[in-house]
């Protein structure tokens, strides 16, 4: 029962950092005449309110696509339009088409930050603390210091509850979460409908797909594909296109109508990268501009091959190895590969990246801490850009001092406690007196910490040089890409060299 009583008060505090952080600016204010996501996700209930669905993702005279058109699945759709009923019930000023644009107030406010405040408190939270719930062989004190780790990451925090994403990170990251726990505790059916519901809900939840279908596909193949493994792949199939024809049925009355669907969530003529990013693709251009010398479809075919092989070995090895823990590391490197190195990235698809961190952080406290705060400063020019300085520096203490004190990360460090002791055995084959690798961890995270601090406080208190007016921002994605690049290459490590897959380690039954 006390378990369930600390539980509470970690939820509450979440609760009470996410409204609070809410307080605050958001993307877009005043500043017409596109303003900013906020203004996104009013317009989006809008349309789907005043328009009828066939409309919804078509340009016309009532549905200017260059005005923050629809681009996001179904499920955003109907998210949208159910929210846009309860704005109607409230005040119809809010959802009027055409003369509703750029619609502000307090009132409007409030109502656009409880929907998120909702969206998060009846999917993601829930999946949140019924996973920590579930961790095996760490005691009760150790869930509840994860969940309030996780709940306090300041990233979906200060995306969702300040800059105003143009889309509830939460509820597809929920619905994934939601996924993962069905998928790990053998109820494999409703976690392929879970992640399902997540991928027709965001379009980039396809970061996370290939090791749900590895995952699921080994798990199939250990069972015998000539007995209970075909039965499984049969009903995982029956439940991935059930749950697809049931988001898109009313799309797929006509052809050209599901095309402009997909030609909308898969927009690839808007190039290689958008505004500043921390991927290799943006910091490259640099010193190449990638954009401007190739053409466009060898872009796309760069970007997949690099994708691709940077993701195919910890995917091959989950197939043939299939367990909770490889899972949950190989969602890391696929997700983070995807950052890295596909088409069209935007800087908040490093949530997708983050999300997996968060659980695999009982695991490897010092280095899943280290990577969530790489990547909320990786986000620092969008927060400042929005005015939340702030909240980022606040949340962001909170967060480091929450799981400083709760996995006491500086002193899980050894070689066992960062996973490589196989590959450290491995390579002292050649190199014998190679016995400090933790030590260079440790140094590299301080230089990290303090790149990432003295890059802060020069991007607040300096002004950029006139010929150079975006060298702050740019400094900041190619620290920040660096420091991924870094993590890509040490989870592949964990993947390829954890031959006996996790044994003595904490597994999701």
């Amino acid at each position: 029962m006390e378990k369930w009583h600390l539980m509470t008060i970690v939820v509450l505090i979440g609760l009470t950092v996410r409204w609070t952080v809410s307080l605050n600016s958001y993307s877009g204010a005043g500043k017409p005449p596109m303003f900013g996501d906020y203004e996104a996700q009013r317009h989006w209930q809008e349309i789907t309110f005043n328009l009828p669905v066939k409309q919804w993702y078509f340009n016309s005279s009532d549905n200017n696509l260059q005005y923050w058109g629809l681009d996001y699945p179904p499920l955003t759709a109907y998210h949208s339009l159910l929210c846009a009923y309860v704005a109607k019930f409230i005040n119809p000023d809010w959802i009027e088409l055409h003369s509703s644009r750029g619609y502000e107030s307090q009132a409007h406010k409030l109502f656009m930050r409880t929907t998120v405040f909702i969206a998060d408190l009846l999917i993601y939270i829930p999946a949140v603390v019924l996973y920590c719930c579930c961790l095996k062989e760490i005691s009760t004190k150790k869930k509840i210091a994860n969940a309030l780790c996780i709940l306090l990451y300041p990233g979906l925090i200060l995306i969702d509850y300040g800059h105003f994403q143009n889309i509830y990170n939460s509820v597809s990251l929920g619905f994934a979460l939601w996924g993962v726990l069905g998928v790990s505790c053998d109820w494999d059916l409703l976690g392929s409908l879970a992640f399902c519901l997540a991928i027709n809900y965001k379009q980039m939840e396809l970061y996370h797909s290939l090791p749900f279908f590895c995952f699921l596909l080994g798990k199939c193949f250990k069972k015998g594909l000539k007995g209970k493994g075909f039965v499984l792949l049969i009903k995982l199939a029956c439940t991935v296109v059930a749950s697809f024809i049931l988001c898109w049925l009313p799309f797929f009355t006509e052809r050209e109508q599901t095309l402009q669907v997909l030609r909308r969530l898969f927009p690839v003529d808007r190039g290689l990268f958008e505004d500043k990013v921390a991927n290799i693709w943006c910091s490259f251009s640099v010193f190449l501009k990638i954009k401007d010398i190739l053409p466009h479809h060898i872009q796309i075919i760069i970007s997949f091959c690099f994708t691709f092989l940077s993701l195919l070995p910890a995917c091959i090895k989950l197939t043939l190895q299939p367990s909770p823990k490889g899972f949950r590391f190989t969602l890391v490197s696929c997700a983070l590969s995807f950052f890295l190195f596909s088409f069209q990235v935007h800087e908040k698809s490093i949530l997708l990246v983050s999300l997996p961190v968060c659980l695999v952080l009982s695991e490897i406290p010092f280095m899943s801490t280290w990577f969530l705060l790489v990547s909320t400063f990786s986000m620092l020019p969008l927060l400042l850009k929005d005015e939340l300085l702030m909240p980022s520096v606040v949340t962001t203490m909170a967060f480091f001092i929450a799981c400083a004190i709760s996995f006491s990360i500086f002193e899980k460090t050894s070689e066992e406690e960062l996973h490589l002791k196989s590959f450290s055995i491995s390579l002292r084959k050649y190199l014998p007196c190679f016995k400090f690798l933790p030590r260079i961890i440790q140094y590299l995270f301080l230089i990290s910490v303090i790149t990432m601090v003295l890059l802060t406080l020069i991007t607040v208190t300096l002004e950029p040089p006139q010929k150079l007016p975006d060298l702050f921002s740019v400094l900041i994605c190619f620290v920040s890409c660096l420091n991924f690049l870094f993590f890509l290459v040490y989870f592949n490590i964990i993947i390829m060299w954890d031959f006996k897959n996790g044994r003595n380690q904490k597994k999701i039954n």
